[in-house]
């Protein structure tokens, strides 16, 4: 019997899709009321701690918002009409709560409507500066936080494309990024090509990833120019103004600590057609505060030549910063293997130091045997150097004395082993407005972690002794609650600020103080969504059949009940490599956790009166020199064995009626699960990459390329299967999609792989949509689209009619 192929407009004769044309459709209520719950207000402090900001988040754009022009290039993507980014979410309200007294203030005079984004407190807390994000052009604003009154502090257009805006360390002036005032209109495309396009290679090895909207063509190159040339603006809060570059491509702009200075990077010509923009050629200098150059530090070529690999990086100095706790001092990494994670090396980077004026030789802070990552600074004793190699997931952290240039290992873990984090240094703002390392009279630090264990995350706040290391525990999260350190407000007094959650509570805000039980509520948000108030979750612990330990977060309906008998289910994962089996099966979150919903999660299906098995855990172990994915699929079949089996032995699933999904690389496991078992009655996958050809040069924590390992990519790829799979599968794709690997064309493919093999599928493209779905009519449609697939496939499965007529264009 011929099995019918779906495609969205297409003709379909199953229940619950419509015929001919589908315009945007809306799930049952129960989903779209969830979709459409007030969003709770994002919050930020001021850094003297006695402001909270709380920002009204924008609601879902609509599709006439998100058809608006979208200029797609050099890996940008830029809105034309205000030479900002595109797809941009926004804050649309803001009050501050005034910490003293919890007193709610309004800020008078804000824009109206209000689109602002890129909300900060000046480093002495007394103003606010955001931008004003309107259709037509980009405003900066500030707000005095005495008056409580917002107004504009410049005419200029604001450039954001590239660029943006930064405060200097005296919080009187702002740098920022302007459409250059010399911007002629741009000169039209010739629909007459002066020639073809040739790209050459003579010799040189430059393997690239499947990058999206890149310049094709000279014409991009203008264009490019064009919408990412700026003037670097020097703002004074009185009214002064100057300009320190004019039409440059300002990638990076970083004050001084001190504010004298400016270390600036400047995108060169010439552009290339493989990579994006930031691996184009860069000029790195600094300059001072009238714009003249002070020293050029070094000129970066095309960065198109890095070789593959996770620890691979550049040949040339990388990473230029300044100092966090010194005036004006010059911080760099330069790979001392060249770059080449292949190459032997003893010694695989190093750290340089350079005081202004940089007249003397720079000054070498640190050798590392592994990759550097960053670093952490203290004070003229104290910097955190911190170190990975991604093969065998290790991380060390030095503590270094930028004096003498001793060190000594403070941590050295396993980053994959939750189990043993130490945590993160708090840091706070120093005299300069920059963040280092919170440094206490007797010399010792607080470390904040998720405090993972076997029983889930308990969050901590840990202090520890710089001199022995000895750690001592401060506070903890305590059951039923999850609870996270969010700031100190007063360290002398030892009051904190925390975010408490739990099953039933949506988070709050609470202080707390060090030593006392007690903690008071500083927010009162309500629940979002009190309609799935009772909804159950249990954090689920099984075995696979290889002995790897796995969870998964169950959802029940509420109300429900062991006697009300097995429920249809629906599993969500996302696979993930690990090195080991132990830290594969480590606990994964807390049972404590809210409900959160997300446009994209299965949680919605719980109203439907599904089990819904989210987060279940798939992991790709490949222990000692064994690579996970050699025996990827036999993994992922077993993992997904694992928890259907296990869910239906405590009676609350029905095994034979089990639907899979996922995103992006949750959508490659779907179809992969599909094509290799017959575990899922049917699957959905959104955004995914399907045949690994298509992405050679490596993918996910996949190192070796297709030529190195092409049993490997053909065997992962399920577009290597599709004749193979049999059950139902439901692909959605954004028809825009700027993630790497995950072009559209590889569901088109699939699909119509599947379709001439007389599989059951059906391909929705959602217009203008990219990686992640933005606009409310696609979100909505996608809920509906997943809804009626699972009632359909999943709920109450139907022997399927043997024709239909198909449209194959959207």
């Amino acid at each position: 019997m011929n099995k019918i192929l779906l495609l969205v407009l297409g003709l379909v004769c199953l229940k619950g899709f419509s015929q001919g044309n589908v315009s945007y459709q809306r799930p049952p209520e129960e989903i779209a009321k969830l979709l459409e719950a007030p969003l709770t207000p994002f919050v930020s402090f001021s850094p003297d701690k006695q402001w909270m900001l709380l920002l009204e988040r924008s609601d879902f754009p609509t599709i006439e918002e998100l058809s608006r022009p979208e200029l797609r290039i050099g890996g940008l993507r830029i809105n034309p009409e205000n030479f900002g980014p595109s797809r941009s979410n926004y804050t649309i309200g803001l009050k501050a709560k005034r910490l003293s007294d919890g007193a709610e203030v309004e800020i008078k005079n804000l824009p109206d409507p209000l689109t602002a984004s890129s909300i900060s407190f000046s480093p002495d807390s007394k103003h606010l500066a955001f931008l004003q994000n309107n259709a037509d052009k980009i405003e900066l604003w500030i707000i005095n936080t005495e008056a409580m009154a917002a107004t504009k502090l410049s005419e200029r257009k604001v450039n954001t494309a590239m660029g943006g805006y930064t405060w200097l360390s005296d919080s009187q002036q702002i740098l920022f990024t302007a459409v250059p005032s010399t911007i002629k209109p741009l000169p039209q495309k010739s629909r007459i090509p002066t020639g073809p396009v040739v790209e050459e290679n003579l010799g040189k090895k430059a393997p690239a990833r499947t990058y999206q909207d890149l310049l094709k063509n000279p014409y991009d190159e203008t264009v490019f120019d064009y919408y990412t040339q700026s003037d670097l603006i020097l703002k004074n809060l009185n009214g002064q103004e100057k300009t320190l570059n004019t039409a440059s491509i300002n990638s990076e702009f970083t004050p001084s600590p001190d504010g004298k200075l400016i270390l600036t990077e400047v995108i060169q010509h010439p552009y290339s057609y493989l990579v994006p923009a930031y691996l184009f050629p860069t000029t790195v200098s600094v300059i001072d505060l009238d714009g003249k150059l002070v020293k050029e530090i070094t000129r970066i070529p095309l960065l198109d030549y890095i070789p593959t690999g996770f620890n691979a990086t550049s040949r040339e100095p990388r990473s230029y910063t300044w100092r966090a706790d010194k005036p004006a001092t010059l911080v760099w990494v330069h790979a001392q293997d060249g770059g080449d994670p292949k190459a032997k090396a003893t010694i695989r980077d190093k750290v340089f130091l350079w005081d202004y004026p940089f007249t003397s030789t720079p000054k070498e802070l640190i050798s590392l045997p592994l990759r550097y990552s960053r670093i952490t600074w203290g004070n003229d004793n104290v910097a955190w150097v911190y170190e990975r190699w991604t093969n065998d997931r290790k991380e060390r952290v030095y503590q270094v004395n930028p004096m003498t240039g001793t060190k000594k290992t403070v941590f050295d873990l396993n980053y994959e082993d939750a189990y043993n984090n130490p945590g993160n240094v708090i840091t706070a703002p120093n005299a300069f407005g920059r963040n280092v390392m919170l440094i206490n009279k007797d010399n010792s630090v607080y470390l904040s972690g998720a405090g993972s264990s076997p029983e889930g995350d308990l969050p901590f706040l840990d202090k520890m002794d710089l001199n022995s290391s000895k750690k001592t525990r401060q506070w903890q999260s305590a059951n039923p609650y999850f609870e996270t350190f969010i700031s100190f407000l007063d360290i002398k007094k030892g009051t904190f600020i925390t975010s408490r959650e739990s099953n039933q509570e949506n988070p709050n805000y609470y202080l707390r103080t060090l030593g006392s039980p007690k903690a008071t509520a500083v927010t009162t948000f309500p629940h979002p969504y009190p309609q799935i108030k009772d909804v159950k979750k249990q954090v689920l612990k099984y075995k696979r059949a290889d002995g790897v330990e796995l969870t998964a977060d169950l959802y029940l309906p509420p109300g429900y009940k062991k006697g009300d008998g097995a429920l249809p289910g629906f599993v969500w994962a996302y696979p993930r490599e690990f090195k080991s089996a132990d830290a594969a099966g480590q606990v994964k979150g807390s049972p404590n956790t809210f409900v959160r919903l997300s446009w994209g999660g299965p949680i919605y299906w719980v109203m439907r009166g599904y089990a819904v098995l989210d987060n279940a855990s798939m992991p790709i172990v490949g222990e000692g020199d064994a690579e996970p994915n050699d025996t990827y699929v036999q993994q992922l079949v077993a993992s997904a064995q694992a928890v259907v089996d296990y869910a239906a032995s405590l009676g609350v699933l029905d095994p034979t009626r089990v639907g899979v999904g996922g995103h992006s690389y949750g959508a490659f496991m779907t179809a992969n699960l599909l094509a290799h078992s017959d575990i899922f009655k049917a699957g959905i996958a959104r955004s995914g990459a399907y045949n690994r050809t298509l992405t050679p040069f490596g993918f996910q924590a996949e190192e070796r390329t297709y030529w190195q390992a092409p049993e490997v990519y053909y065997t992962m790829s399920p577009f290597s299967y599709a004749d193979k799979l049999k059950e139902p599968i439901l692909f959605i794709h954004g028809e825009a999609d700027n993630n790497s690997g995950t072009f559209p064309i590889q569901t088109e493919r699939f699909y119509n792989a599947i379709k001439g093999h007389g599989g059951t599928a059906r391909y929705v493209e959602l217009p203008y949509e990219s990686h992640g779905y933005t606009a409310k009519e696609s979100i909505l449609h996608t809920l509906w689209e997943m809804d009626t697939w699972l009632e359909t496939y999943v709920k109450n499965p139907k022997e399927k009619p043997k024709d239909s007529k198909v449209n194959l264009k959207y």
